[in-house]
């Protein structure tokens, strides 16, 4: 009686099946279950301390996704930098990883104690998010109104004091400032003097102090006192978020706080110009991604590709991410590598050309 059933079912390809009884997303998970080059627990290290932080919060946003698609248990773990490469480079099985971001290429790039050349002593993995937050704020009553106006401030001789934690994100865009004033003004970069300093509450206090004309800050962290009234010593704008265009057109439409993306697209090339080196404009987007032992076995490399690739194929991840503020950006292990090494060199000349003496 189910012969002509049974007949047509066999027409139909596996896949099909599968997903007529909802069964297709099960086997995906199911398939890289069955046939683990790791088990047991995932260590994930994070080169920061913090747990409220933009590092440990995208962390935890993959470690949950992975630890669903892996059906096995995931940690972010928040050791700090130096910990965490110690860590990396002491384990080799794969049950200890870690996520960072470009503070790990840049922290070698200007000279930072326990940061060693990435593409050389770890396996670059994929790339995950974006956090497109990085920006640099005045006072709200400041004379300088746009980074042009900090440029020509410069230019005209007066001393400019940006306040940075040294040695990392919060320095690029400094640095690539310095470079942009040497390069249009040549001998008046220095001009452009940095307040080296420590966490985000120390250069946001040197600005409520008139000690620093700028500060390095971020959406997340400095939105709120952009909303404060002139008269309020607190009170701050933006004037440059370093993130490509193209990375905040695709943030929601609400951007983040009471500042909304098309706000947002105020502050980034082409409507700021910093340039890089005479034709193009400066940008940096403050990028999330996996770092590897350099003896991992590629088998798990290929496994934890193949697991991210679904996850975002899947599509609920980006959702997450973008609620959060970060900008979906997976790229495979087998991209991510070249694309992250040209940022450093492209950095590494805006170093370099400012540190020329």
């Amino acid at each position: 009686m189910n012969n002509g059933r049974y007949s047509n079912m066999k027409k139909l390809t596996l896949g099909a099946c599968l997903a007529a009884f909802g069964l297709i997303g099960a086997m995906a998970t199911n398939s890289l279950a069955a046939d683990k080059p790791i088990s047991g627990n995932l260590r994930i290290v994070i080169g920061s301390k913090s747990t409220g932080g933009d590092t440990y919060q995208n962390s935890s946003i993959v470690a949950e996704a992975l630890a669903k698609k892996l059906d096995m248990n995931v940690k972010v773990d928040a050791v700090g930098a130096s910990a965490a490469f110690k860590a990396l480079s002491r384990i080799s099985n794969g049950s200890t990883i870690m996520i960072f971001h470009d503070q790990s290429y840049l922290g070698y790039l200007y000279g930072v104690k326990g940061y060693d050349n990435i593409f050389e002593d770890y396996t670059v993995g994929p790339t995950v998010a974006i956090n497109p937050g990085n920006a640099y704020l005045v006072p709200k009553n400041s004379p300088y109104k746009t980074m042009e106006d900090v440029i020509q401030a410069a230019a005209n001789g007066t001393k400019i004091r940006v306040a940075i934690q040294p040695g990392g994100v919060s320095e690029i865009g400094f640095s690539a400032l310095k470079n942009a004033v040497g390069i249009r003004y040549p001998g008046k970069e220095d001009n452009i003097v940095a307040v080296n300093t420590g966490s985000q509450a120390d250069k946001n206090q040197l600005l409520f102090d008139g000690q620093a004309d700028v500060i390095n800050g971020s959406v997340q962290a400095n939105e709120q006192y952009t909303r404060l009234p002139a008269d309020d010593q607190k009170a701050m704008r933006f004037v440059w978020l370093t993130a490509r265009q193209k990375t905040i057109q695709q943030a929601n439409p609400e951007g983040f706080g009471k500042t909304s993306r098309e706000d947002l697209l105020e502050y980034v090339s082409p409507k700021v110009s910093v340039t890089q080196d005479g034709t193009k404009n400066f940008t940096f987007d403050k990028e999330f991604f996996f770092l590897y032992n350099k003896k991992m076995d590629p088998e798990i490399v290929a496994y934890l590709d193949q697991a991210l690739t679904e996850i975002f194929e899947e599509g609920t991840i980006e959702t997450t991410q973008k609620a959060s503020f970060f900008i979906p950006n997976f790229l495979p292990s087998s991209v991510s590598k070249d694309y992250l090494q040209n940022k450093m060199e492209q950095y590494k000349k805006i170093i370099a050309a400012i540190h020329k003496e």
